[in-house]
């Protein structure tokens, strides 16, 4: 998988690739040829003391030594900036993969898991892109130059080339060996670590009013150990490769002087030639090294490709449609005809042969016991998820069978918990629609009933909100995540139990002006207080994923026993 990603990814930027092979291999060369400038100053000019023959060979070696810096430093700029952009793409095709995934997909990776494969795994799959493309040229041409140009200078002393490489490549490999295993397990703990902090930011009040703040500090000290041993295994292997390396490149330096020096002694070679000898032999061993460093970031990245392989390849139970279709003819009109759905590994369906009909501008509420399956079937609306079987129209057309665009656009959604994006109350509320004016923000929040209280606020509309809409409160929340489905201007409105966080009193003038400022508009209530719905056009019972009943509040309370128990329960509260 990683080199199928690597080639995907970096194929368009082949021409940055190109720049980086010609520039590295540059200063490559121009490393192998400096130990022969070398040996010529020692045997020619210190040899025989020609200060002339020093300065100009020296001059020499200054200038390739000059342009191998720029060679490198250009083949470096162009390799980040092609490693860079490769991620870039990888992390935007993940974020568009996780969007088109439905609330199934999302729960079988866990939303911790794919925080860290579009971030964690993406830079470890960039930074080997970006070390591969220096080192793809640079390791080979200078392990493979260097035996060329150390044979040339002394061939009688090749043999401690041909020990001290396999000893090293031997080691090397049995280090990376251990690696692999290492590596995934690493990933593993580090999606748990993420889980765990993630669970603990989100549920922060949860945790202090149950007072389970010890518990889950040990429980976030137990994932983060489990990382901290891995990591220092990890950490154990890397650091005795390098020392082991160097005592390769010393023991075979010892070599060259020792064996050298015999030589020298003997009359066969000069001092020169042995010292750039040696030269060579830290080029060499330096290549190998460099090669086995690369190998050694291989398995992380390999396994943090596979990990985005899985999300790349993985198919959306909610496929797009061959021929989506883009006109909706029964405009504001929902229907459902003998739909069951099962959640996967469920034993049995949620919802059962429902089947149910939401005309254009009438107002259906949808109630019952908790675990009854409300929610569910108001998901099935806009394609959260895909029936197990039977249809659901809209607009007279199967949602299967329609643009997802288009689909999306007739509907405006308030969620059962409502949430809001960092940013303004302005932005929020054109989160819906991008170029709705001033003037329908502040009509959307005036049928919303939050007027008031962003008018109150010091800058309006511009007012600030966190991440989560925290710094507001869960009735204010809520009125704004209403708000900001009235500024989308759809024909299908949906409230999933969305006036449980308001009071009595503004739930009902929340009410009354959706009724009176939007009658065209269909709108499906799911709702658990029994006054939210009793001047609904319809309102449908369900008992265990079946409808139980249908029909006005006074006919239902007069003939259908379920929804008379639950009215019965409400008296003292709301009826």
């Amino acid at each position: 998988m990683l080199g199928k990603l690597l080639i995907r990814y970096m194929k368009p930027y082949r021409g940055w690739l190109i720049a980086v092979l010609v520039f590295q291999a540059a200063a490559v060369m121009a490393s192998l040829y400096l130990p022969n400038l070398n040996a010529d100053i020692i045997n020619e000019g210190v040899a025989k003391g020609d200060t002339n023959y020093i300065w100009t060979r020296g001059g020499f070696m200054l200038a390739i030594a000059f342009g191998q810096i720029v060679a490198s430093i250009i083949a470096t700029f162009f390799a980040a900036r092609a490693a860079m952009s490769a991620g870039r793409d990888i992390r935007g095709d993940v974020y568009t993969r996780v969007s088109d995934f439905s609330e199934r997909e999302i729960s079988h990776f866990g939303a911790g898991s794919l925080i860290t494969r579009n971030t964690n795994d993406v830079q470890q799959v960039q930074m080997l892109a970006m070390m591969g493309a220096t080192m793809l040229v640079q390791a080979p041409l200078m392990a493979i130059g260097g035996i060329i140009m150390a044979l040339r200078q002394d061939i009688g002393l090749s043999w401690l080339i041909a020990v001290a490489v396999p000893v090293l490549l031997i080691f090397a490999l049995f280090i990376i060996s251990r690696m692999v295993p290492a590596f995934r397990q690493y990933q593993a703990k580090l999606d748990a670590v993420n889980l765990v902090l993630r669970e603990q930011l989100t549920g922060v009040r949860v945790v202090r009013a149950f007072v389970r703040e010890r518990i889950e500090e040990e429980r976030f000290r137990e994932a983060n150990d489990g990382i901290q041993r891995i990591g220092r295994w990890i950490g154990s292997l890397f650091v005795v490769l390098f020392p082991v390396a160097m005592l390769v490149l010393n023991v075979t330096i010892v070599g060259v002087v020792w064996f050298g020096g015999i030589e020298v002694n003997n009359g066969n070679t000069s001092f020169g030639t042995i010292f750039a000898f040696m030269q060579y032999i830290g080029l060499i061993l330096m290549g190998v090294l460099m090669a086995s460093f690369m190998t050694m970031m291989i398995p992380r990245a390999a396994v943090s490709a596979d990990r985005i392989g899985e999300v790349l390849d993985h198919e959306s139970t909610l496929a797009a449609p061959t021929n989506p279709v883009m006109e909706f003819p029964e405009r504001g009109v929902v229907r459902f005809e003998d739909v069951t759905f099962q959640y996967p590994g469920a034993e049995a369906p949620v919802v059962h042969n429902v089947s149910f009909e939401a005309r254009a501008g009438e107002t259906v509420a949808i109630v019952g016991s908790t675990g009854a399956g409300k929610t569910t079937i108001v998901s099935l609306i806009p394609r959260l998820f895909d029936v197990t079987s039977g249809r659901v129209m809209v607009g007279g057309v199967d949602v299967r069978e329609a643009d997802q665009e288009s689909l999306w656009a007739q509907i405006g959604l308030v969620p059962q918990k409502s949430f809001l994006f960092s940013g303004t109350i302005a932005s929020n509320l054109r989160f819906g629609r991008q170029d709705a004016t001033d003037d329908e923000l502040w009509r959307a929040l005036e049928i919303a009933q939050g007027k008031d209280f962003v008018s109150e606020m010091p800058d309006g509309l511009e007012s600030s909100i966190a991440q989560g809409g925290t710094n507001v409160s869960g009735g204010q929340r809520q009125r704004l995540a209403i708000a900001r489905a009235l500024v989308r201007q759809p024909e299908i409105l949906i409230f999933d139990d969305s006036f449980s966080a308001l009071d009595v009193t503004t739930d009902a003038k929340l009410r009354q002006a959706l009724w009176s400022e939007l009658p065209e508009v269909t709108k499906i209530v799911v709702a658990q207080r029994v006054s939210t719905i009793t001047e609904a056009d319809r309102i449908i019972v369900l008992e265990d994923g079946q409808i139980v009943g249908s029909g006005t509040h006074a006919e239902l309370s007069a003939t259908n026993e379920t929804y008379r128990e639950i009215v019965e329960s409400q008296l003292g509260v709301d009826a």
